[in-house]
């Protein structure tokens, strides 16, 4: 019985294979290879039974030796299918790929059109700096009323910074806190060959001012669009501090600028009548002049600006819907040096350089409304205060809306750090090095804005 049945698998694999190997229990120990052309429920192993005399009749699946292209199902009594050419397997290969991007076309051809936007919109932002040059659609839809209103579903990510360089006055780098990324546009913010510096933003919109003090222009970093205001009624050569709000929810509603001069003069300037308005003077328990902290940033929460002043320490504020100004006599804490005011959650924040003999760290304060007192809630980790400790460090504050940019300087150091005011992280940023270039890049001053691709000055 045995010889009857190794004749018969001689005969099998005459007919339909290549020759057993030389291993008399290779049936045995035969074990199926990754099935990759047909789904497993289509398929059955089958082996000899060698209880019985002959194989199954039933038995429609051969398997031999070698790769899993052998494993073919087969009709009894027919020979195996003769190997194809390499040609003609590419061409199955391209027939196949064309269906497919035939099918894709048919797909994608009735996609929704709200819809489709939806998903534009919610793509990082990152990816939309080669996004015109896509096609003529993808171009026209950063003009599209439907576009902004779709961005403006969207909820705000962590803010931008726009931050100048030394060597790179007008062109500016941008740095993306999500991606941990710096990004270089190659055409400058505004067409002048004055100096500009960011002073204040809203809505993706950045506020630059001639280091003259003169001229006011507004921008949108990402799309490089801009506008240069008129000029201001009041000449004031001296320095001012400025701030920047919305006049509804976003930069297509209007927007509104303040700024403020040490000597009480002000204007507002409306995106809305495109104007600058003198809405009256200050009120004469605020004195003057204001000693206003020209290193820390102007705060707007609630469509209300925030001022530091110093003689005596404080804030001086100035509601954009009423135009009443009031003075807030808040002592500032011991010790402390380059500080300047921030915003989280609406609440107001301090942030400064707090030294005691050679020690330097930077600390974090929030503004009590009950006691009008300032209260320490936060500090840099010690491990990295030990890197300034006998060092002249200076600090400048380069956003302070929800997430600080601190640029930390002496001698023998440059360090850009973030700190993260609602989940309290700190973290360190990477150099600003130029493409293809290898010195980093010095950070003169910035701000924060949060980006928006259809904010238009």
């Amino acid at each position: 019985m045995l010889r009857q049945l190794i004749g018969q698998l001689q005969q099998l694999l005459d007919l339909f294979g290549s020759p057993p190997p030389s291993n008399p229990n290779y049936l045995i120990h035969l074990q199926p290879p990754p099935l990759v052309e047909a789904p497993p429920h289509h398929l059955r192993w089958c082996f000899p039974n060698f209880k019985d005399t002959s194989i199954e009749d039933s038995c429609d699946l051969i398997m031999t030796a070698g790769k899993s292209e052998n494993l073919r199902m087969m009709d009894p009594g027919k020979p195996p299918p003769a190997k194809r050419a390499r040609k003609e397997r590419n061409l199955g290969t391209v027939t196949a790929t064309l269906s497919f991007t035939d099918m894709e076309k048919e797909i994608w051809k009735e996609f929704p059109e709200d819809l489709f936007e939806a998903v534009i919109a919610r793509l990082p932002i990152a990816t939309f700096f080669q996004f015109q040059s896509v096609c003529r659609k993808w171009n026209s839809l950063l003009h599209s009323q439907s576009f902004s209103h779709q961005c403006a579903q969207v909820p705000q990510t962590l803010p931008w910074f726009y931050t100048i360089t030394h060597e790179n006055v007008n062109t500016g780098a941008m740095y993306d806190p999500a991606l941990k990324k710096w990004h270089h546009p190659t055409a400058p913010a505004l067409p002048t060959k004055l100096i500009v510096l960011p002073v204040a933003s809203a809505g993706g919109l950045v506020c630059f001012l001639d280091i003259g003090h003169r001229s006011f222009y507004v921008c949108n970093p990402l799309t490089r669009s801009f506008k240069e205001l008129p000029a201001r009624l009041v000449k004031v050569w001296s320095r001012i501090a400025v701030g920047m709000s919305l006049t509804g929810k976003s930069a297509s509603e209007g927007y509104k600028i303040l700024w403020v001069g040490c000597d009480g003069e002000y204007e507002v300037y409306d995106s809305g009548k495109n104007d600058w308005t003198c809405p009256g003077s200050m009120p004469s328990h605020i004195k003057i002049p204001l000693s206003l902290n020209f290193r820390s940033q102007g705060v707007c929460i609630d469509k209300t600006h925030y001022f530091m002043r110093s003689d005596p320490d404080g804030i001086v504020s100035y509601d954009m819907v009423s135009g009443v100004w009031k003075q807030f006599i808040i002592p500032s804490p011991l010790h402390l040096s380059d500080h300047t005011l921030a915003e989280c959650g609406g609440k107001l924040m301090l942030v400064g350089l707090l030294t005691k003999n050679a020690a330097t760290c930077v600390c974090i304060w929030e503004l009590q409304k009950m006691t009008l007192l300032w209260k320490e809630v936060d500090r840099m980790p010690n491990i990295w205060c030990l890197e300034f400790y006998g060092k002249h460090v200076r600090m400048t504050c380069l956003g302070n809306k929800g997430l600080l940019m601190l640029s930390l300087r002496s001698r023998q150091m440059n360090r850009l750090v973030t700190y993260n005011l609602s989940s309290r992280e700190w973290l360190k940023v990477p150099g600003c090095v130029l493409p293809r270039g290898r010195k980093r890049q010095w950070i003169a001053c910035g701000t924060a804005f949060h980006p928006c691709l259809t904010a238009i000055p």
